[in-house]
């Protein structure tokens, strides 16, 4: 896991494998979770898939009668298409850094 928020603790997590993602994403992040936590409730979490994908989630408790699956599904779509970029550019890092790919011919493009 990347980061997440969680609604119900009203906390925000980090992973600290990951500190040397530039700060300016890093606060990209923190806002990403926290708004979405604030409008649909829940948990949200940004996964690395093995391959290097970056996957948004989001799960409720089961006796959460507030989380708004419907806003939940809308924002998720929000968050891909407005930030496709950054969730690009994760990628790319994380298939970089982590899995040590040459990524040179995929930033040509």
């Amino acid at each position: 896991m990347l980061c997440g928020a969680n609604s119900y603790e009203q906390k925000y997590f980090f992973n600290p494998d990951f500190k040397k993602l530039p700060q300016s994403v890093q606060d990209e992040l923190h806002i990403i979770c926290v708004l979405f936590t604030e409008e649909a409730g829940g948990i949200f979490t940004v996964l690395f898939e093995e391959d290097g994908g970056v996957t948004l989630e989001t799960q409720a408790a089961e006796e959460d009668y507030l989380y708004d699956e419907v806003s939940a599904g809308l924002l998720l779509g929000e968050i891909r298409r407005k930030r496709a970029e950054l969730l690009e550019s994760l990628s790319l890092y994380y298939r970089a850094a982590v899995l040590k790919e040459d990524v040179t011919d995929l930033l040509e493009e």
